[in-house]
């Protein structure tokens, strides 16, 4: 069923438009202004305790926290991932050439601030693979481990105190880059890492964890390597010395692994069924523990132990702060990657249970855990995929089930810790092996990533390759920028298409698209879907050359022609003369219109021009002028205000009619054809 609307109404210029719908900027501006600063200045107890519960959410969420309906949820998951912490905090510590230790206490005290600071309610914190090998890295680099090391010397001590020494400072040095992120109001950066990149780096990233464990796997004592190729040489390193593999540790390697992939495949494919996933981590090493110590393996076959873990309450102590300098370059782009995974992360679950998270309280959120933690022996920490998920199925619901989570890893470092001191390292390694499952599946979203935008794979292919051959933080930064890259090469290389009129309507489509709209006679109708800046004027200019057709010989033959035909007309007006003046205009206009097939005006609909800088502006200036020594008029419609606002201040209104900037193509088209048919009206009449 088809309807028909009869529209009667004005035509508007943005002169017009402005006068009868507009208001006084500057004093309303001023009037903006001045409110803004009052209301800046003004301090009330109303004031602080709307700032405190925005920057301390926990006094937002707690008073509406709903005991009978949530409590049970999130005691559940957050005993749940504090159990997963353990074996995981402990693993990852070894990914950060620290003790296990370490890792404890890096499980308990990011967790602790996040839920006082965070906005995500289903963001669970501490270890994560990525950022630990990143900082491991780091670690290594200023303090690589001896060829000769013997880990019950009297030098180990001091050796791990170097080794955390380092480690903390790079927590310290990220918490501040956070904190003065925040205090910029930078949360808006972590877009630059789009999901393609971030997905791509991750998966990676996972690789590099898989190849540094397999000397632990295989208990071979090899150096770590770092830098640029690094999974390259240790991979060489391993084959290299793979005669020497310490078969007890390789046999409690494919063990663990036969146990660990089958239940946490499980864990996955029941995760709807099951209340909570089984805690195969930490059965594993439970039992793996048991075992060394009732078979002294350690004694027996030369594995590698964990050793002494203390307990107790870790006691404050200063990071090494006389390596910043050195630490500077690594630490941002740890601070990067672990920002932009716990705001995806967070984001993610946030649009699934209909709540919104805060970019910049989510910087001082972390900023605050790694600042404050990394007196207390921590390194970096950042939301976690793994115990991220399983505390969203799980079923929590709040931030208080880091409540849990933290008094589970509190009873293990004050009790439990010292019992796993027989523990395999092996075990270990598996954990982390197995752990990066989800990472490994990414490779699923290729084929959809190339159906729905060439552009984003290769995105993703080539920051997956620049992590892998080259290195994490090398890759990280090649995937970024090869990013921007692409996003230049859209806005330079937009379309500009000529527009069409749909029959009996005000609807302008592309012609190239829709092969049943018209040209309007002698009206080209152009449109431009990017921004005009000193990027792509070039790339605009040579397209509407192209498409009108005015190339500078084109110019020169049209100027010569219209000075013949004005010389012509004030010759032929002599005779005629209207009250003293000689009257050319309406013999001008008819002469003007007279050939329908020449292009006589030059419409520009700039609804999809997003912004315009100063070369921009300054191109249109000179397209004007040349349009006009061509005979050819230029009109603009759909301008937004700050395009309108460049091109006004830029000088433009000097070399063209401000009433020929209209509000919508079809009031200029219908301006054009009154000139070109009658005297100018006031209204239009428009049929859909």
């Amino acid at each position: 069923m088809s309807s028909s609307v009869a529209v009667y109404r004005n035509i508007y210029t943005e002169d017009r438009f402005k006068q009868a719908y507009g208001s006084d900027d500057n004093a309303s501006g001023s009037l903006r202004l001045r409110e803004k600063l009052a209301g800046k200045c003004r301090c009330s107890r109303r004031a602080c305790l709307h700032l405190l519960s925005e920057r301390v959410p926990l006094f937002s969420w707690l008073p509406r926290y709903r005991l009978r309906k949530w409590i049970v949820g999130d005691a559940i998951a957050g005993l749940t991932v504090g159990i997963l912490h353990i074996p995981q905090g402990m693993a990852f510590a070894l990914l950060t050439s620290v003790a296990p230790i370490f890792g404890l206490y890096t499980s308990f005290f990011p967790v602790v601030l996040y839920m006082i600071f965070g906005t995500g309610r289903h963001v669970s914190t501490g270890t994560f693979a990525v950022v630990s090998l990143m900082t491991g890295s780091v670690v290594e680099k200023l303090v690589p481990t001896p060829l000769a090391f013997n880990s019950s010397s009297p030098e180990a001590a001091n050796f791990e105190a170097q080794r955390i020494g380092v480690a903390s400072a790079v927590a310290l040095l990220s918490g501040i880059v956070m904190l003065c992120m925040f205090g910029l109001q930078l949360g808006f950066l972590s877009t630059y890492l789009s999901e393609p990149i971030v997905k791509a780096f991750t998966s990676a990233a996972a690789f590099h964890v898989t190849v540094s464990q397999l000397q632990s796997m295989l208990g071979l004592r090899l150096p770590r390597h770092t830098g640029t190729f690094s999974l390259f040489k240790t991979l060489a390193s391993v084959l290299e010395n793979l005669r020497h593999t310490n078969v007890a540790e390789l046999l409690i390697s494919v063990v663990c692994l036969a146990v660990l992939v089958p239940v946490k495949e499980i864990n996955t494919r029941y995760r709807h069924h099951l209340r909570t996933p089984i805690p195969v981590e930490i059965l594993t090493v439970i039992i793996a523990t048991c075992v060394a110590y009732f078979s002294s393996l350690d004694s027996s076959y030369s594995i590698e132990i964990v050793g002494h873990i203390p307990a107790g309450f870790p006691k404050p102590q200063l990071p090494a702060f006389s390596t910043f300098p050195a630490i500077a370059g690594d630490t941002i782009a740890i601070t990067f990657v672990g920002y932009a995974v716990s705001v995806s992360l967070a984001m993610i679950y946030a649009d699934k249970h209909g709540y919104s998270i805060h970019p910049n309280q989510e910087l001082l959120a972390h900023g605050i855990s790694n600042t404050v933690s990394s007196f207390f022996t921590c390194f970096p920490s950042s939301a976690t995929l793994a115990t991220t998920n399983i505390l969203e199925s799980a079923g929590g619901y709040t931030q208080l089930s880091g409540l849990f989570t933290s008094l589970v890893v509190l009873i293990v470092l004050l009790l439990i810790g010292p019992l796993f001191y027989f523990l395999p390292k092996a075990v270990l390694a598996c954990i982390n092996v197995t752990s990066l499952r989800q990472m490994f599946l990414q490779f699923r979203d290729l084929p959809e990533l190339w159906r729905i935008s060439k552009l984003d794979f290769m995105v993703w292919v080539v920051t997956w390759l620049s992590v892998v051959v080259l290195n994490v933080d090398l890759g990280l930064a090649i995937g970024v920028v090869f990013s921007m890259m692409t996003v230049i090469c859209r806005t330079q290389r937009a379309d500009c298409s000529v527009l069409g009129r749909a029959s009996n309507t005000e609807i302008y489509r592309p012609l190239e698209n829709h092969s049943k709209c018209y040209e309007v006679p002698g009206v080209k109708i152009l449109t431009y879907n990017g921004p005009i800046y000193y990027g792509n004027r070039s790339f605009f200019r040579e397209k509407m050359s192209r498409v009108l057709g005015l190339t500078p010989e084109e110019i020169r033959s049209r100027e010569k022609a219209r000075k013949a035909l004005e010389k012509r007309e004030r010759e032929a007006s002599v005779s005629t003369v209207d009250r003293g003046i000689a009257n050319t205009s309406f013999s001008l206009v008819n002469e003007f219109f007279e050939s329908e097939k020449e292009v006589q005006a030059v419409l520009i609909d700039c609804s999809r021009v997003i912004f315009v800088d100063v070369a921009g502006a300054r191109l249109f200036t000179q397209m004007c002028t040349e349009c006009q020594k061509a005979g050819v008029h230029v009109y603009l419609a759909n301008c937004n205000e700050s395009v309108l606002k460049i091109l006004t201040s830029s000088g433009l209104m000097s070399h063209m009619n401000p009433q020929h900037i209209f509000v919508t193509v079809h009031d200029a088209v219908m301006y054009i054809q009154q000139q070109k048919e009658k005297p100018p009206e006031n209204t239009t009449t428009v049929w859909v």
